[in-house]
């Protein structure tokens, strides 16, 4: 089959586990080239480069904290310099901490803001000079800012219904060069964070319509097919990937 990312470039913020690292490997088995960038991670971020190597892509791992305004400038800049230009952003990376409103601190607001919100923008805006004709921007939301079915998640909740509305905003800003804006938003997802064995598991699997969590490998399927020319005409929504959660 034809890859159909071949000559494409991606940046997946937040690539060196759990879904960012799942979208970056199927980006490249589409034929992207692929720039992730990793805080604290680089031996992992490291294994997933060298996953895509060892199949034959092209990928690097650039060191840069999304809280950081500098270092996503950076990542941007690299990724382009790297791979020649820029095609694919992936706004991935995200946090933030659980707590009801009466243990929750101004700093976890900011902090949570920072990187869920804040760092979207700042690579957008880093990116979009570079971005070419009919490019992609894709951030990772969570079906969490649509429904919050439990105490303790409202900054982060927040933080993913703002996404919805900066992709609405930025649809309008980059349509006009055939740019799309998109905003993934995944229920349940098996991961090291959230395990489908982990201690909430069984209460989160009864909120849904499909009772099993979602795979990395689903997400990113999803992705890929938001990052190919088949998915041209979608911009400025945000699309559940969530069995049912949100129903």
């Amino acid at each position: 089959m034809a890859q159909q990312l071949a000559g494409r470039v991606a940046l997946v913020t937040g690539g060196s586990r759990g879904i960012g690292a799942g979208v970056a490997i199927r980006l490249a088995r589409e034929g992207a080239a692929v720039a992730l960038t990793y805080a604290n991670s680089p031996d992992r971020a490291a294994e997933v480069v060298r996953t895509i190597t060892e199949a034959g892509g092209r990928a690097v791992a650039i060191k840069a904290d999304s809280a950081s305004e500098a270092e996503v400038i950076a990542s941007v800049a690299q990724t382009v310099t790297e791979f020649g230009g820029l095609d694919i952003l992936v706004n991935n990376a995200g946090g933030g901490r659980w707590a009801t409103i009466d243990q929750a601190s101004l700093a976890d607001f900011d902090q949570t803001f920072a990187v869920n919100v804040r760092a979207v923008f700042v690579a957008v805006k880093a990116a979009e000079p570079h971005l070419r004709e009919g490019g992609r921007i894709i951030t990772i939301g969570s079906i969490n800012g649509d429904r919050i079915p439990v105490p303790g998640g409202a900054i982060y909740a927040a933080t993913k219904a703002a996404l919805d509305g900066l992709t609405k905003g930025l649809a309008r800003d980059l349509g006009p060069r055939g740019i799309t804006v998109t905003n993934v938003q995944p229920g349940p997802v098996d991961t090291e964070l959230n395990p489908a064995d982990g201690p909430i598991a069984d209460t989160m699997r009864g909120f849904m319509a499909l009772p099993r969590y979602g795979s990395v490998e689903e997400v990113a399927s999803f992705v890929a097919y938001l990052a190919g020319p088949e998915s041209s005409f979608i911009t400025g929504t945000s699309l559940d990937i969530d069995g049912g959660y949100g129903a």
